[in-house]
């Protein structure tokens, strides 16, 4: 007898590793149908997971992508509605001499491709997926970071600026799509054990009061949360996982 087909769907951007891949097995694993994107080809994860929906290969720091991401996206739930959007995908550029990129020394072209992928991408898969999350009463989730909220030794001015714009349109979302049942909030991770962090994010443990670093499935787990019918009246808010360092 054929197992029934879950019930819950959801669209989870940069999943091919870190934070985004966990996030997706997470969901996999309870049930939900999962919809993934990344630059890279598919995941090992989703060819041998049952309930992983499809992976689509993108660039979304393309506006053109964006949309065809959307569009592949919206076929693959052939009219089913969604649960949630969780816009993960992001870049934080860097130097290869360790220097950080500042205001003053950042390429103005190189701000303008980390603004179109870690702000205006989940502003447009947002739009994009409204209908869809309407019909679900579903939920979205923002990952911004610690980085958007204080100066960060490692992070560059152009990603720390496009996060807390991310912030930022986590608070107009969670106002206007509320009038559809759609809650939106955002995520903050601190030092998370990622292939994104610099090689010298070890200096910073003694900064973090829980004296480690993060890992993926951590911050997964309140992702899921955001999520889940247990968060059913949280919108418009943005959670720290960082350790307890964000409070220095």
């Amino acid at each position: 007898m054929a197992s029934e087909t879950p019930s819950k769907t959801v669209v989870v951007t940069g999943a091919s590793r870190g934070i985004g891949h966990a996030a997706a097995r997470m969901f996999a694993a309870d049930g939900w149908r999962v919809i993934t994107c990344s630059r890279e080809g598919v995941p090992e994860a989703c060819e041998v997971e049952p309930n992983w929906q499809g992976h689509i290969s993108c660039d979304l720091s393309k506006p053109a992508d964006q949309d065809r991401f959307v569009s592949e996206a919206l076929d693959m739930l052939d009219g089913a509605p969604l649960m949630a959007l969780v816009n993960n995908a992001g870049v934080s550029p860097k130097t290869p001499y360790r220097e950080r990129l500042g205001c003053l020394n950042g390429d103005i072209v190189a701000w303008k491709e980390v603004f179109e992928l870690n702000l205006f991408a989940p502003l447009r898969l947002a739009r994009g997926f409204a209908p869809a999350l309407h019909r679900a009463r579903g939920a979205v989730v923002n990952v911004t970071s610690i980085a958007g909220h204080a100066i960060h030794p490692f992070a560059g001015s152009a990603y720390s600026v496009s996060k807390a714009a991310l912030s930022a349109l986590t608070r107009e979302m969670a106002s206007e799509f509320g009038a559809l049942g759609v809650r939106v909030n955002a995520i903050a991770p601190g030092e998370i054990a990622t292939d994104m962090l610099s090689p010298d994010t070890e200096a910073l443990i003694p900064r973090i009061p829980l004296e480690r670093l993060g890992t993926p499935e951590e911050v997964a787990k309140v992702i899921y949360f955001l999520c889940s019918d247990g968060s059913g009246y949280v919108s418009g808010t943005e959670i720290f996982v960082t350790g307890a360092q964000h409070i220095f």
